[in-house]
């Protein structure tokens, strides 16, 4: 059974992964959608064309993910697309923000994508690929956006290595570094009061567009937009102490 597996699908860019997908991969014989709201999962099986099995679940959880594991041990799904996109951030000053909740986005956007990537790994066959949502924030580290950058960075370096060791079995991990994008991600992360940052963001479906051909291309990075792309050479060339003065 050929499937497609999608985390953080209830909300923004996952949600979007899942309506593409459908709609491109006609071929799948499911489509897989993980999310803590089973809720916003039901509304969005209504708008699939594959078949869809839903998994309402917290990837933080260790006994969630021990049911998942048995699932894939016990159906043994070939996974051709698995696309890690759960995860938050919240904007402010490390001082001022909960560190509970800081120390949580360690644990949704990397130590869950690590564990979740590793459990599917196994059912993850040739000519596969693996799509992990990182951002521009990972380009250099962000004052005011401090753990959810620092997260980012390790999301692209890990997709990065992982690419690397897995090329001998013909399976590409590709990094997608959206800079802000349309969605639901600052009601819940805050406001950075920053106009250069609202007028840069982009729609999800050019994001999403492009993250999807250049994994079919076997890119390792997926970066949307004249300005991101710039603000990744700038990230090359450009001191990060200057460009954390910018950004702040």
């Amino acid at each position: 059974m050929k499937i497609a597996v999608i985390t953080g699908a209830s909300s923004g860019i996952g949600r979007e992964f899942a309506r593409q997908i459908s709609q491109r991969y006609g071929k799948m014989d499911e489509l897989w959608i993980i999310a803590r709201r089973k809720e916003r999962l039901s509304e969005l099986e209504k708008e699939l064309r594959l078949d869809v099995r839903i998994f309402a679940m917290d990837l933080t959880n260790p006994e969630d993910m021990k049911q998942f594991k048995e699932h894939l041990e016990e159906v043994k799904p070939d996974i051709k697309l698995l696309v890690n996109c759960a995860g938050y951030g919240k904007v402010g000053s490390f001082e001022e923000l909960d560190l509970e909740e800081q120390c949580g986005i360690i644990d949704i956007n990397c130590k869950a994508l690590t564990m979740f990537t590793g459990v599917c790994l196994p059912y993850i066959s040739t000519h596969s690929r693996i799509i992990n949502v990182a951002s521009a924030a990972a380009f250099c580290p962000q004052p005011r956006f401090n753990v959810y950058a620092a997260s980012k960075s390790y999301v692209l370096s890990f997709s990065r290595a992982l690419n690397c060791e897995l090329k001998d079995r013909k399976i590409t991990v590709t990094a997608v570094c959206p800079g802000p994008v349309d969605t639901e991600f600052f009601d819940i992360a805050g406001d950075n009061n920053n106009e250069f940052k609202k007028k840069m963001r982009v729609p999800v479906d050019k994001v999403v567009d492009k993250a999807i051909r250049d994994a079919a291309l076997g890119n390792e990075l997926s970066v949307y937009g004249t300005m991101m792309k710039t603000a990744e050479l700038g990230s090359k060339i450009v001191p990060h102490k200057l460009l954390m003065k910018i950004f702040k």
